[in-house]
């Protein structure tokens, strides 16, 4: 998928060094927001096992994992986004998540990204729900979700261990009311 910023690659074993790039550029900024890393996660091997895991998953409909470059520097991973454990049947539902280079925060990227995905997913996947869950002191992620349209169903207590920290997680979704 491809817009006039920036394109969406699904997970490729061809992107390895280039996100094991991404994962070391951004070690600090993403502790914050993610769970405790073992230093095995910033190796090639690893990566590459979590690459073709994820070409796995999008074989078999159950998450879509897309890497984000900029078009401007079309070799160089700037952010993650992807549907992960998509529920189908009466369901037809997944959750969403991203990460965005420090340096390419707060410019647009990830909002254009955001829409980008629940495009596909709305009208090439034909999901009906996706929710996203959001530390309340990530400001920039609220209004990236705000500015897709999701709204807020709620405070998820102790939600997800982030960084050592049973962290509480504001719950967005958005719905395909195409669908009704």
């Amino acid at each position: 998928m491809k817009n006039q910023y920036i394109q969406l690659v699904p997970a490729d074993l061809s992107l390895a060094k280039q996100v094991v790039d991404y994962y070391k550029r951004n070690r600090d900024f993403l502790e914050a927001f993610e769970p405790v890393r073992s230093e095995e996660f910033f190796s090639l091997q690893y990566q590459q096992a979590t690459l073709k895991k994820e070409m796995d998953e999008y074989k078999a409909k159950t998450a879509f994992r897309f890497y984000i470059m900029s078009l401007e520097q079309s070799s160089k991973i700037i952010g993650i986004i992807g549907l992960n454990n998509v529920v189908w049947g009466a369901f037809y539902s997944a959750f969403l998540g991203y990460k965005l280079d420090k340096y390419f925060i707060n410019k647009g990227y990830m909002s254009v990204a955001v829409e980008m995905l629940t495009k596909y997913a709305f009208e090439e996947l034909g999901l009906h729900r996706i929710e996203a869950n959001v530390m309340p002191k990530n400001k920039a992620s609220l209004r990236v979700l705000e500015k897709n349209q999701f709204i807020n169903e709620g405070i998820s207590k102790y939600y997800l261990n982030i960084n050592g920290i049973w962290e509480d997680h504001i719950h967005m979704v958005k719905i395909n009311y195409a669908m009704h």
